[in-house]
């Protein structure tokens, strides 16, 4: 069975930082791409970064040059390092598992993100 676990969400302030964990467990992390989600009320969820098996990434341009993503694949764990934050940043937040040959895309449960000016 296939797991995502979020943690590191909290409140700061504007120009904080935050670092967000997610750790999975159930499929062949090594050859999985993963990525950062976000939802902030009343809007869809978004792509924030994303980072293939081997360690590629991408960014939507809003977070460019403040947040990073990465992964460390003997902890099955994939991170995102928020810096510079500001209040629009201020969204739940939600790990995903792209879709790879030995299983299917899945979602993690989120965890909260808000930023005060």
């Amino acid at each position: 069975q296939v797991h995502l676990v979020e943690s590191g969400g909290g409140s700061v302030q504007a120009g904080g930082s935050l670092r967000l964990s997610c750790t999975v467990s159930g499929v062949n992390f090594r050859v999985t791409g993963m990525g950062w989600f976000r939802q902030a009320p009343g809007k869809q969820r978004d792509s924030v970064a994303t980072i293939t098996s081997v360690g590629t990434t991408g960014y939507v341009d809003s977070v460019k040059g403040r947040f990073t993503i990465s992964r460390d694949n003997a902890l099955n764990t994939v991170y995102l390092e928020m810096t510079r934050l500001q209040p629009e940043d201020t969204a739940v937040y939600y790990c995903y598992k792209y879709p790879a040959s030995d299983s299917g895309g899945y979602w993690g449960r989120g965890t909260q993100v808000t930023v005060s000016s």
